[in-house]
């Protein structure tokens, strides 16, 4: 039976304890120095706030340019989704470095930081074929001891608009994808039945999860996250669908959002959020409330569609606390819970629930070891600083520390 314990480490900020790991989840927790078996590894913690490990389950590792010189934005001034998506595939191929060595990198800086769960998309298109799929495959495979990465194929410029790419992500789904992805049903393909038609055959055919950007705004979105959520119904997919972005929940008055959540919540239905801004930000506390499963992730990161992204989930925190506007740290603590455990639960639906997303979740005993160390007076005060000591811990074993992968 292999065995660690964190000494002297406080989690979510509390009173110092030692923290004992056998077999890959929190075995034990007791007071500092009262119970050291000869026999047990030891790692002192040094009195530094114990969290759950980062999960970025909204990232595009296929797209990055993190470690590349900085190359300044091409788009225009017309951002327009297809305008995104255009100047990237016209750049994606002279980044100076291949899909497979930039999400390498990108993967093991955010390891660094302290994630140990992803979700990446990988897209999928007439263009890229399955080259950008095997490049996060390939990065996936670098770092599967230090992090679990889900696998998205995704239809980045549409389902729909140029042939072959149904069969195209059939194949991906066969080459080591595990979620169909969907975008924009209406907005981008412009023929939402025809996309679903596709999207969830291709789930059901592959007993595969999905995952929808949807970007669409206002009244279009809420009219697609209902066809979505018909579909789900329909089909008894209950827990296996993701809505990433989902602008509309958030830019739309409540009395159209709340039904919606309601039928999201009934459904089982998962959320994610990037924490674009106030306009378009998910509103947290109404999903949580309905006991809707919520998770947070950084997108793309210094790519062709915009300069930021930094690869460290605690930065996304703190923009997650500032664009909602909290202050309180019991409001910063909830941004932190949706960027650990709450990624866990959108990944993993049979994720243990019991604890809400607040102070304390993921750190218990029966819990994963999959556990990052950072310095702060508390939990709160570790998301306004974002020091860089961290000890980074997946299934028990130490994967990083101060940055350095192990």
């Amino acid at each position: 039976m292999t065995a660690l314990t964190l000494t002297n480490v406080r989690p979510w900020g509390g009173d110092p304890v030692d923290l004992t790991i056998r077999d890959g989840v929190i075995a034990a927790i007791g007071p500092v120095g009262a119970d050291r078996a000869a026999a047990t590894d030891l790692l002192d913690g040094r009195g530094r706030v114990l969290l759950p490990s980062f999960s970025d389950v909204h990232v595009h590792l296929d797209s990055t340019r993190i470690g590349l010189p900085f190359r300044p934005n091409s788009v225009g001034p017309e951002r327009t989704l297809a305008a995104c998506i255009e100047n990237d595939r016209r750049n994606w191929r002279s980044a100076g470095a291949s899909v497979a060595e930039r999400a390498t990198e990108t993967l093991g800086r955010a390891i660094g930081h302290g994630l140990t769960l992803a979700r990446s998309y990988a897209q999928v298109d007439a263009d890229c074929r399955l080259e950008r799929l095997e490049g996060v495959l390939a990065a996936r495979e670098a770092h599967a001891d230090r992090a679990e990465v889900q696998v998205v194929a995704f239809p980045q410029a549409g389902l729909l608009l140029e042939p072959g790419v149904p069969d195209l992500i059939d194949e991906a789904l066969r080459a080591g994808a595990e979620v169909v992805g969907g975008i924009d049903p209406c907005g981008l393909d412009r023929d939402p039945v025809r996309h679903l038609d596709v999207v969830f055959e291709l789930a059901e055919r592959h007993d595969a999860a999905i995952d929808i950007h949807l970007h669409e705004p206002g009244e279009l979105g809420l009219f697609s996250a209902g066809l979505v959520l018909d579909r789900v119904r329909a089909h008894g997919l209950r827990s296996r669908v993701t809505l990433a972005h989902a602008f509309c929940l958030g830019g739309s008055p409540m009395d159209r959002v709340a039904p919606v959540l309601d039928a999201i919540a009934e459904l089982d239905v998962a959320l994610t959020t990037v924490a674009p801004g106030p306009r378009e930000g998910l509103p947290v506390r109404a999903i949580l409330d309905r006991g809707i499963r919520l998770g947070l992730g950084q997108d793309g990161q210094r790519d062709y569609w915009s300069p930021y992204g930094t690869t460290d989930m605690l930065d996304r925190t703190w923009q997650l606390a500032f664009t909602q506007g909290w202050s309180r740290d019991e409001d910063v603590e909830v941004g932190l819970a949706v960027a650990t455990v709450g990624g866990r639960r959108v990944v993993d639906p049979s994720t243990d629930r019991s604890t809400p997303l607040a102070r304390g979740a993921g750190t218990g005993v029966g819990d994963p070891a999959d556990l990052v160390l950072v310095t702060g007076d508390n939990a709160t005060a570790a998301v306004m600083d974002r020091a860089g000591d961290r000890t980074v811990v997946r299934r028990g074993r130490v994967v990083a520390d101060r940055g350095v992968l192990r």
